[in-house]
């Protein structure tokens, strides 16, 4: 959002740290033409429980998304509590007055509703994001081992400060 000044809104089915990479991926192919050439993406998040920098299927997912793109990617997380920094927080606040207590029963709704906001004087771009997002993916200590080993975990702040470098680019 912040490389581009534009905001995509992906919805789907379920939130997981599946549906979080797939969006992040689907992004990716929207922007990085229009991004130039750029080597690193650093992502603010709120360590939420699908985006965690201790998730094993979402660190996974965002190893394979390095190596895909060629991008180094640092996870920079918000300590717990201080989400109201992160930038992102606004858009929500303004997405929540667009819809204006309209009951939200549907994809479908969601998805108009979402349509009506804008943010920096624009209209976001909205999608559905499909795909099967089955709940509670994890990996088992000795599988996340090969993964762990990629991560280059900040020494101060290890849990919210995490650089992925990639191993190979394939264009993404």
């Amino acid at each position: 959002m912040l490389a581009t000044g534009a905001l995509l809104l992906q919805f789907g089915a379920a939130d997981t740290s599946d549906f979080w990479v797939d969006g992040l991926m689907a992004w990716w192919r929207q922007v990085r033409a229009s991004v130039g050439r750029i080597r690193r993406l650093v992502i603010y998040l709120d360590n939420g429980p699908h985006n965690a920098g201790t998730r094993t299927q979402f660190l996974k997912r965002m190893i394979a998304f390095a190596d895909w793109s060629g991008l180094e990617v640092r996870l920079v997380y918000y300590p717990p509590y201080h989400s109201k920094y992160n930038p992102i927080e606004r858009c929500w606040s303004s997405l929540e007055q667009k819809w204006g207590g309209a009951l939200l029963n549907g994809l479908k709704v969601i998805l108009q509703q979402a349509l009506r906001m804008t943010w920096a004087g624009q209209h976001p771009t909205v999608r559905r994001l499909h795909g099967d997002y089955p709940p509670g993916v994890r990996l088992s200590k000795k599988e996340m081992k090969p993964y762990e080993a990629r991560l280059e975990r900040s020494a101060a702040l290890p849990k919210y400060d995490i650089t992925i470098k990639p191993r190979q680019s394939n264009g993404g």
